[in-house]
This record gives structure tokens, C-alpha cells and sequence, in this order.
């Protein structure tokens, strides 16, 4: 019929609009693989059959995407020389919906605050803690109250861990753990006064930093502590957790923002981010932003693939947190800025205002997860605004659901316990996980080997030395001479496997060097046919 086809991975089809393109670009598992290097027919044929599938595959995920994705993200829209920034709460309440519009609370508890909020990763509900010992988690779907509990001593921090049945509280002297009835199960004295939590939720793992800089990982399913260092690098009272990865994130009060995995005792990366101490720290979702804050007034993003400033941003800040869409809500005072990035050059500019009552002291934002709503925590309670276009809308019931059942939340821990990843895979790029290759034993010295070796030095040991004059026999002279003899005795042995590892070097080199196909490919390549 005259109609031009397209090729994407061996698979012919219709022509599609540039939308419909970049859909099935991001199905589409990388590039294909170069078949013409491969002389083995019966593999260049298996692989091709493999190819057509995976571009099938993502025909088929492009065109089902407007009915698995039925809701987009929508942002302010203004006209003429409005500013989005200039709308009101009350403007918005007005537009939407009740669901949306029950998002919009003050709770006010004045002597108990100043407060923190956390939301477990479904956004169904949260852990709210004050300062002067109270502990609540709430339903922030229907805003009801699960369990509260006054603990009668300073709680620095709360979070929730994997499920809504337990969460862990930084109190005066020690960590403790509660669940969902508000009963004590844990208490977590290793931890010590910590200042603040993480829970890193694929790995099960609690993490936790006290003043002094002392880093803490315990698994929770085991209670094992993982991991205990010294960071070294000052006092601290930043921490925060890259999603992306699951590396650790701790704020000094030299300025300097480190980041950790339990494996290792040094820190993967120290960066100087300001010239004084770290007020706070935020990741992107996509891993490669991190906005930090410091006390010379300055807000800064950098890009962690280069470990570079891409943008500063004046203002007093205590309190950031980056939302699902990657918007950016800053708080200094009673005052909270919202920021986006629109123009897909990663140059964030205003986007919302909001000021709260006079007198309330923010102390920390946290974007709810699924919704367009962000939680305050201040000096007088804790609060909840609107923030069109935050959240996903869209969410997966195998990762996060916020409507799940007893029967599913049960089922979910459980796969989530099977599928538990170990410390190791902590890295700062992931994507290297699917090329590390699981470490050999040493190959062993063969036994006949082994025996002459020992002999030889057997031999070096009792051979009799003769007897010379003018102090050259002494007993220190003669166990000298014999260690050489030892040494001398071993040193075939020795220049044989060094020449056996280097041989062995080399000849990994040069595979690697002629081996053109991707690493996901070698495996299948057999001897001889590659050239």
C-alpha cells in the first residue's frame, strides 16, 4: 500500500506518532545486540528469535500504557502574567476534589512539638513524633488515628519501617521499636542517642547516626548489627537515603557531606558541599540530583554523576525533600518554598509559596508518596497543603498499595523477606550489580607440589653447615645462613605461581580485548569463533 515500515529489533511495524516512539524507546531493553559477530549459526538464530521478542514486548507494554497509566500528573497552569506562585491554598481547595481536598489539615499540639513526619512508601499512612515524648501513627487516608503513645523523654526522631506494623523511634538514650498498637518491642541500645533514622527497605536495614558521628546498620529481621563506624568527620545531624541506590547520605558540621554502605568502613565519596555546617539533605528520585543546605544561606544541586554544582539558590533553609515528580520544597522560618524543574534542564525555579501561621517554627517537609499533598512539621503541630502535580499518580500494587488488605499486606512482607537483597549490593551504581562476578577461591597448590616444596625446605633445614673460624660460627651466623638457605629453597616455588597468575592475566586481557559482544553476550561466544 505504499506505507513505509519501521525496524525496531527485527520487528516491522506500522509507523507511529513521535509519542508512541518514545514509548516503545523506553520498553525496549537497550540497544541490540550486533548478531554479525557471531559465526555460531545455531546461536546467531536463537538470539534473533530473542531480539524479535524483546521488540515485541515493547510494541505491545507502549500501546497497554494508556490503560495500565490511566492518570497523568498535572501541574498549575496559569495565564497572562499570573505567577503559580501567587495562588492560594484556598484557591486550590476550591478547584478540587473532597479526596484532595481532606489533604488540607493543621493539627495543632503546641506543647508537645516541635514535630518531624514520616510516610511509609505506599503514602497510606504516618509516623508522626514531638519532641517532648509524643509518638502517633495515623491513617492519613481516612485521618484516623491507629495508636498514639507519650514515651515521657525527648524523641529526636521517628520513622515507619517496612509495613505499617512496626516503627522505630530515636528517644533520649536509646532506639526503640513499636508496633502498631503502640507497645514497646525493641530496645536498641547498640544504637546509643541517636539524632536520626533511615530504614533502607530492600535490604531491611536500620540505619542510625548520633551526634558524634557514629553510623549504625542492624537488620532487622535477624537483629544483627551490620556495620558500625566512626565517621570522623565531625558532628553530625544531617542524614538521608538515596533511593536509587541505597547508599547513606551524612551531613558534617565541617561542611562536608559523606556517603556510606555497610560494607565498607571508609566512606565512598566526600564531597565539601558548604563552607559551615550542614542544615539538611535531599535525593532526587532518579539518584542523580542531591540537594544539600548549609548555614551560609545557600541551597545547592549537584549532579552525582559528576559530582558538580549545578545550581545555587539563596535562602536560609532547614528542612528539603525532593517529591516523587522531583519538585523541591524548601522551609526556613514559618515559611515553605516549593521549586521545579520544567524546562528539563534540571534549573529549578519557584513554583509554589506558602506561609503558615506567625510563631510556627517548621522542622521538617515530607512529600506524601501516590498524592499532591506535603506534611509540615513545626513548632505547634503538624500540618498537610496541597501541591498539584508532587505525586505519581499512578501507583503499582506489586510495589506500594495503598489499599491493600490484612491477606495482601501479609503476603507482601513475606515476598518482601524472600527477595531481601544482602549489604553487598549496596553500590553507588547499580547498574554494575549484573557484571560483578562472584568471587574464586584461590586454586589450590597441587599436592605433589606441596610435598616437594616441603621437602625442599626440609632438606635446606637439616643440611650441616661447616665450621669456620674468627667468629663466623656463632649461633646467630648459623640461623642466618639457614634462613637464607630456606628462603632460597622456595624460591622456585614461588617464581612458578607468580609466572602461572601472570599467564593467567594475560590471557584474560587478550579475551576481553577480541571479545566485541556486549557482556550480557560472552557467555554464549565459544572459542575460536570470534576473530
Amino acid at each position: 500500500m505504499g506505507v513505509k515500515a519501521e525496524t525496531v529489533h527485527h520487528v516491522v511495524r506500522e509507523p507511529m506518532d513521535p509519542e508512541e516512539e518514545m514509548k516503545v524507546t523506553k520498553y525496549l531493553r537497550g540497544e541490540a545486540a550486533d548478531l554479525g559477530a557471531l559465526k555460531d549459526k545455531k546461536l546467531k538464530g536463537q538470539l534473533a528469535v530473542r531480539e524479535d521478542l524483546y521488540g515485541k514486548s515493547a510494541v505491545a507494554a507502549a500501546k497497554a500504557e494508556k490503560w495500565l497509566m490511566p492518570s497523568e500528573a498535572g501541574f498549575l497552569e496559569t495565564e497572562g502574567l499570573e505567577k503559580t506562585w501567587r495562588i492560594k491554598q484556598e484557591a486550590i481547595a476550591a478547584e478540587v476534589g473532597i479526596k484532595n481536598w481532606r489533604e488540607q489539615y493543621d493539627i495543632v499540639l503546641p506543647e508537645l512539638g516541635p514535630y518531624t513526619v514520616d510516610f511509609d512508601l505506599s503514602g497510606r499512612y504516618m509516623a508522626a513524633s514531638g519532641r517532648k515524648g509524643h509518638l502517633a501513627l495515623m491513617d492519613a487516608e481516612k485521618l484516623k488515628l491507629v495508636c498514639e503513645v507519650q514515651v515521657r523523654e525527648t524523641v529526636r526522631d521517628a520513622i515507619l519501617l517496612h509495613n505499617l506494623n512496626f516503627f522505630a523511634a530515636a528517644q533520649k538514650k536509646y532506639v526503640y521499636m513499636y508496633d502498631k498498637s503502640g507497645k514497646e518491642v525493641h530496645c536498641l541500645k547498640e544504637h546509643g542517642a541517636a539524632v536520626k533514622l533511615q530504614f533502607l527497605h530492600k535490604h531491611f536495614l536500620l540505619t542510625s547516626i548520633n551526634k558524634h558521628g557514629q553510623l549504625h546498620y542492624q537488620d532487622i529481621t535477624t537483629g544483627q548489627m551490620v556495620a558500625n563506624f566512626r565517621t570522623g568527620l565531625g558532628r553530625c545531624a544531617v542524614m538521608n537515603v538515596n533511593r536509587y541506590n541505597n547508599v547513606v547520605a551524612v551531613g558534617h558540621s565541617g561542611g562536608v557531606v559523606s556517603m556510606w554502605k555497610p560494607t565498607n568502613s571508609a566512606p565512598l565519596v566526600k564531597i565539601l558541599c558548604h563552607k559551615g555546617p550542614i542544615k539538611a539533605v535531599s535525593f532526587h528520585p532518579n539518584g542523580h540530583l542531591m540537594a544539600t543546605a548549609g548555614i551560609e544561606r545557600k541551597v545547592k544541586l549537584w549532579d552525582l554523576r559528576k559530582f558538580e554544582v549545578i545550581q545555587e539558590m539563596p535562602g536560609q533553609v532547614e528542612a528539603i525533600d525532593f517529591s516523587q515528580k522531583g519538585l523541591l520544597a524548601t522551609s526556613t522560618g514559618s515559611f515553605v518554598g516549593i521549586f521545579g524543574d520544567f524546562s528539563g534542564s534540571q534549573r529549578y525555579r519557584r513554583y509554589m509559596t506558602h506561609s503558615m501561621a506567625k510563631g510556627y517554627q517548621i522542622r521538617s517537609v515530607c512529600f506524601r508518596p501516590y498524592l499532591d499533598s506535603l506534611a509540615i512539621g513545626h513548632s505547634q503541630g503538624f500540618s498537610s497543603i496541597l501541591i498539584p502535580g508532587s505525586g505519581e499518580p499512578n501507583f503499582d500494587s506489586m510495589v506500594a498499595n495503598p489499599y491493600e488488605t490484612l491477606k495482601q499486606r501479609n503476603e507482601h512482607e513475606v515476598h518482601s523477606l524472600l527477595d531481601k537483597l544482602p549489604p553487598e549490593t549496596i553500590m553507588l551504581d547499580p547498574t554494575k550489580i549484573g557484571t560483578v562476578r562472584q568471587a574464586r577461591k584461590k586454586e589450590k597448590v597441587s599436592k605433589e607440589i606441596e610435598e616437594e616444596q616441603e621437602a625442599a625446605v626440609e632438606e635446606a633445614k637439616n643440611t650441616s653447615l661447616k665450621k669456620k673460624t674468627k667468629g663466623r660460627s656463632k649461633p646467630s651466623k648459623v640461623a642466618k645462613k639457614k634462613r637464607e638457605k630456606v628462603k632460597n629453597a622456595k624460591k622456585p616455588f614461588l617464581e612458578q605461581k607468580t609466572k602461572e597468575e601472570e599467564t593467567l592475566r594475560k590471557k584474560r586481557k587478550r579475551i576481553t580485548e577480541e571479545n566485541p559482544l556486549p557482556v550480557s553476550l560472552q557467555r554464549f561466544a565459544r572459542k575460536g569463533t570470534v576473530s
